[in-house]
């Protein structure tokens, strides 16, 4: 079967439907979905988003913060961009029904995460993802202009190379017509073309035997792209999460957000000892490559398969307002956050 689509869009978190919305104004929109709408990389998001919002806070600020952060890697052209956007698809968020926390008076109710000097995170409780999930979900549904293929798989990007020609890496302006997509279901082939393809795959988590990612996150886009003749740039940065529940043999590894760092939980050795201070002055609220670095040489160095992340110091009627899914979580393996033992 072939469908002819103006906009197709591969990947459904927040990428993919954001793309989406916006696009459905200038013609019809086809999103597809290897698993289910609400299986994506987005839904398993924690924290939050960064963004200015208040004073005394400022884009200068959040620029020189994320400049420090990415250790002399980062395009700042694209950081300015990024941050002084930010606000703008803050409110698009809210517009699109989007609920983040606020305080009594109205404000927003903004968290602090590693790297940042000032809070700024928006959030809803402890799965600010699956919120903004929910709402895209809903969103989407709404607009009669996209139409979306849940447990289809896209499995090869459409060039000149099925038009006859010889495509290889050193072909100029390899044009996509589409997709090839298997329908999980019935396991039929279909053919999507469209005038703009738009990947939103996601990453690679689940290469690795250890993940936050859900076990879609499987690199297919980058794998289409490539055997497309396609160019990939920056594939050797990826992001390891510092911190998630140890708990051997559940896949993925539950999240503990960065949030619950800035809220003022600290890493510790098995024998109570801080030993953030030895890595970064900072300390537990340092970026995260150097957390995650840190809590890797501290458990090769002592043997230990795990550190500690504790709380217990905080409000614990507190705690569990703020982060009601992690404390659920924990106490369902035996473990209160709010405890010392």
């Amino acid at each position: 079967m072939t469908r002819k689509f103006d906009f197709l869009v591969i990947g459904s978190g927040i990428a993919g439907i954001s793309f989406a919305i916006k696009a459905s104004q200038y013609g019809k929109v086809a999103i597809i979905s290897k698993s289910t709408l609400n299986d994506t990389n987005t839904s398993y998001a924690q924290g939050g988003i960064a963004a200015v919002t208040y004073e005394p806070d400022s884009f200068e600020n959040h620029i020189q913060d994320t400049l420090i952060a990415g250790d002399g890697h980062c395009n700042e052209q694209a950081v300015r961009q990024v941050i002084e956007g930010a606000p703008a698809q803050i409110e698009e968020l809210l517009n699109w029904g989007v609920d983040f926390d606020k305080t009594e008076t109205g404000q927003f109710d903004l968290h602090k995460e590693g790297g940042h000097s000032d809070f700024r995170i928006l959030h809803h409780k402890d799965n600010t993802g699956f919120e903004i999930q929910r709402s895209l979900i809903e969103k989407i549904r709404s607009i009669k202009n996209i139409e979306v293929f849940e447990n289809y798989f896209a499995i090869e990007i459409l060039t000149q190379h099925h038009l006859g020609d010889v495509v290889t890496q050193h072909t100029p302006d390899v044009e996509c017509y589409g997709a090839y997509v298997l329908n999980q279901e019935s396991n039929n082939i279909h053919t999507f073309l469209s005038k703009i393809t738009m990947l939103a795959t996601g990453g690679i988590g689940s290469v690795y035997s250890t993940t936050t990612n859900p076990n879609i996150a499987t690199g297919d886009g980058i794998a289409m792209v490539h055997r497309a003749r396609g160019t990939i740039q920056d594939m050797e940065f990826v992001q390891f999460h510092p911190t998630g529940l140890y708990n051997p043999g559940e896949r993925p590894t539950f999240l503990i957000t960065e949030a619950i760092r800035g809220y003022g939980a600290v890493l510790r050795c098995k024998d109570g000892k801080e030993f953030m201070q030895k890595y970064d002055e900072r300390g537990s609220l340092a970026p995260r490559d150097i957390v995650a670095r840190a809590i890797d040489n501290e458990m090769k160095q002592r043997g230990h398969q795990y550190v500690y992340l504790d709380v217990t110091h905080k409000n614990a009627d507190e705690t569990k307002e703020h982060f009601p899914n992690i404390y659920k979580k924990c106490l369902s393996l035996g473990i209160d956050i709010d405890r010392k033992s």
